[in-house]
């Protein structure tokens, strides 16, 4: 088992041991992940880069693990392998992004 899907199965068991797996359809986990992305770009308003990482790293780790939870949440409902699903954008954006190295 690799680590995505460890932590995808210890996000589950978290949902099911609260009986959150009703409210959790791809429709409302999509929109529930927009929002937490959301929580996660308001730290950064107002502020540089910078300061936000010397100043709000507690938080961004928060909102991140936010954001993370729900797209394995979101992941799980939508039947989507994460693993793969990366692998395959990974190889579809070499081939529309190429390196500089492989383009001469």
């Amino acid at each position: 088992m690799n680590e995505i899907q460890r932590l995808m199965d210890k996000v589950i068991e978290f949902r099911d041991e609260r009986d959150w797996a009703f409210h959790h359809n791809p429709k409302d986990l999509a929109l529930s992940l927009s929002l937490e992305a959301s929580e996660l770009l308001e730290l950064f308003q107002w502020v540089s880069s910078e300061e936000a990482l010397e100043t709000k790293q507690v938080e961004m780790k928060e909102e991140l693990a936010d954001v993370l939870i729900y797209a394995l949440t979101f992941a799980h409902a939508a039947r989507i392998d994460v693993s793969q699903a990366i692998e395959e954008k990974l190889q579809k954006n070499a081939v529309k992004y190429p390196s500089p190295q492989k383009k001469a």
